[in-house]
């Protein structure tokens, strides 16, 4: 979900330090066995990308067994990355290719800026968004369960598209087009719209959406011994004699019995289940996504500091690699997807097989 919101994104494309972004020399770009590498390395990473999130998609929308509102935005976090995968992608592994020579026009420089801060953006809203979703689920059961299923989910999906939009709009009105830029780079001009690009998309929404799985978590443990405890309470207690004992005699009028507990609502299974993977997505994506904010905001923040170019390509490669990883984290950790995608294989191959 490739962001170069967090500082001259063209940088990565390019590969480049920033003693090369300022003027004077050929740009420090791969050649020979270095330029195969990137194209092999990208054109596996591609088909990674495209294979696992499709079959994501294929599965959630096939299977009704996976219709449940976290998979909605799993489904919205799995398009971001086929997009990315179709028009982010292909682009850097040419300009690596290319030795980090940008040789195409300003103006598709420019889309590719704004198609990967939005994607990007888009990726750790929807994380946002669940993490929304899951708390209030957990917070007010009642409530939650009340309303229409899948119409909040797809209200926060849509505004979390939109949000993301408008973090990468400046880039297609005009703030790219600075004076001096220089053509043969593709980058983000402006350093302050760096800066803020990457709050918006990195550094703000993250500790929200750790502070709201951590309550949510919280609320479901409470949940769950509070269920424990009730089971035990309603265990049926065997009798101590042949029967129950007399009143006694001074009891006086028989009392109502108590009125019934108010009734608590229930958090489906497969929901708890759904849950448990989050973690896993949430902590790819940071491990994955907080060198490249942490090593171009510093030099968003500090041009004077050196920052290595393998650095920067090492850390953009890495980010990139998260778009390939969720797949894989939900076939070994929930095992309905598990089950979806071995069906899909099996399909696939019979398919094949038939063919031959």
């Amino acid at each position: 979900m490739g962001n170069r919101s967090a500082t001259d994104a063209g940088e990565l494309l390019a590969g480049r330090g920033p003693d090369a972004d300022r003027g004077a020399g050929a740009p420090a770009g791969l050649a020979g066995p270095g330029a195969a590498a990137a194209l092999v390395g990208g054109v596996l990473l591609i088909g990674a990308v495209l294979a696992g999130n499709s079959l994501v998609c294929v599965s959630v929308a096939a299977e009704r067994a996976l219709q449940t509102p976290t998979n909605y935005f799993i489904l919205s976090l799995a398009a971001a990355d086929l997009l990315l995968a179709l028009l982010v992608l292909p682009l850097f592994v040419y300009s690596e290719v290319q030795g980090g020579v940008w040789r195409l026009s300003p103006g598709l420089c420019d889309t590719l800026m704004a198609m990967d801060v939005m994607l990007c953006t888009a990726s750790i809203f929807n994380l946002c968004a669940i993490s929304v979703d899951r708390f209030v689920a957990v917070a007010v059961p009642l409530s939650y369960n009340r309303q229409g299923r899948g119409g909040r989910q797809l209200l926060l999906i849509g505004a979390t598209w939109l949000l993301s939009a408008a973090v990468a709009a400046p880039v297609l009105c005009g703030l790219n087009d600075a004076r001096g830029r220089d053509p043969a780079v593709c980058r983000l001009e402006d350093r302050d719209y760096v800066v803020y690009s990457s709050l918006c998309s990195f550094f703000l929404p993250c500790p929200l959406m750790l502070l709201l799985y951590w309550a949510t978590f919280r609320g479901l443990r409470r949940w769950q011994a509070a269920r424990r405890t009730k089971l035990r309470c309603r265990a049926p207690r065997r009798p101590s004699g042949p029967g129950p004992p007399p009143p006694p005699a001074d009891a006086g009028p028989a009392q109502p019995p108590p009125p019934a507990p108010r009734r608590r609502a229930e958090i489906p299974g497969r929901e708890r289940k759904a849950m448990r993977v989050l973690p896993m997505v949430v902590g790819a994506f940071l491990v994955c996504w907080t060198p490249f904010f942490v090593v171009h905001i510093t030099r968003a923040l500090c041009p004077a500091c050196v920052v290595p170019p393998r650095l920067v390509s090492a850390v953009t490669w890495l980010g990139y690699l998260n778009s390939a990883l969720n797949p894989v984290i939900y076939t070994a950790f929930n095992a309905e997807f598990r089950g979806v995608f071995r069906k899909a294989l099996r399909r696939c191959r019979c398919g094949c097989r038939c063919r031959r």
